[in-house]
């Protein structure tokens, strides 16, 4: 996807991954800064980490407390690490155009209150939803999510466990369906999936996972978290050429290279 975007734009760059231990991150950013790379993005459990290393952080970073993208910036011979986060305004414009959801004034069913998930409500509940229902394995956690969301964004109704009445979204944030003999993430016997509008799962691979099977065959409208690994990376090379993403290039070469057509 990236060097698709990068080829389009005609730059003499090249996207590489890298493992790096956790441990060493602090190394590795510190040795691609040296090196001249322009930036790098950072999966888990980097994003959390990032935080505490990169010399600046972006309003999108400070806000959502996790980097998934930086930038480095040299200026009169000083190098900085600059850090953002492009995958909470991924979240909501995946939502908006995969499944035509407004998120403002929505009922929000949120499984998952871990890195994506916390990330996402507290997106959710900026833009302006109207409930927010959070359910974790561990309640505590969503209920520390939910404790965030009434500081931030006190005009949101959040609670912590299943809704009694539909709502517009139902939002798989845990990685329950990765594996295909997975559990399904919803308790079917506590939430009924005919009550969501829209099932989005922010899995990607497998395109299909037994959640949106699922709620497919009970006629909600759905979709997957291509979409959003589109956008978080579309935003992530702006950031780096300051130049408009070729995004339907990007599109192509994500889909041939995930499902291979």
């Amino acid at each position: 996807m990236q060097n698709a975007g990068i080829a389009e734009l005609g730059l003499n760059w090249r996207y590489l991954a890298c493992e790096v231990d956790p441990a060493n991150l602090r190394e590795a950013l510190t040795g691609a800064k040296l090196m001249g790379f322009v930036g790098v993005n950072l999966t888990v459990p980097h994003k959390l980490l990032a935080v505490d290393i990169v010399d600046v952080l972006d309003d999108s970073a400070r806000a959502w407390g996790a980097v998934n993208t930086v930038r480095f910036e040299t200026e009169n011979g000083k190098t900085t690490a600059r850090g953002f986060n492009t995958d909470a305004e991924a979240i909501t414009r995946s939502i908006r155009e995969d499944l035509g959801i407004e998120i403002r004034g929505a009922k929000v069913l949120l499984l998952g209150a871990g890195g994506a998930g916390r990330t996402a409500a507290l997106k959710l509940a900026s833009e302006g939803v109207r409930e927010l229902h959070l359910v974790n394995r561990t309640e505590s956690k969503a209920a520390a999510v939910a404790k965030e969301i009434v500081e931030r964004n006190p005009q949101v109704k959040v609670r912590v466990g299943y809704p009694s009445t539909p709502v517009d979204l139902l939002l798989n944030a845990t990685s329950l369906g990765l594996k295909p003999d997975d559990a399904m993430p919803v308790e079917i016997h506590q939430f009924s999936l005919p009550q969501a509008g829209g099932v989005y799962d922010m899995i990607y691979r497998p395109a299909e996972t037994p959640l949106l099977k699922t709620a497919k065959a009970a006629g909600c409208r759905t979709a997957n978290g291509l979409g959003m690994l589109l956008y978080q990376g579309a935003k992530a090379l702006e950031i780096w050429t300051g130049k408009p993403a070729p995004v339907e290039v990007m599109r192509r070469a994500l889909r041939e290279n995930v499902y291979g057509h």
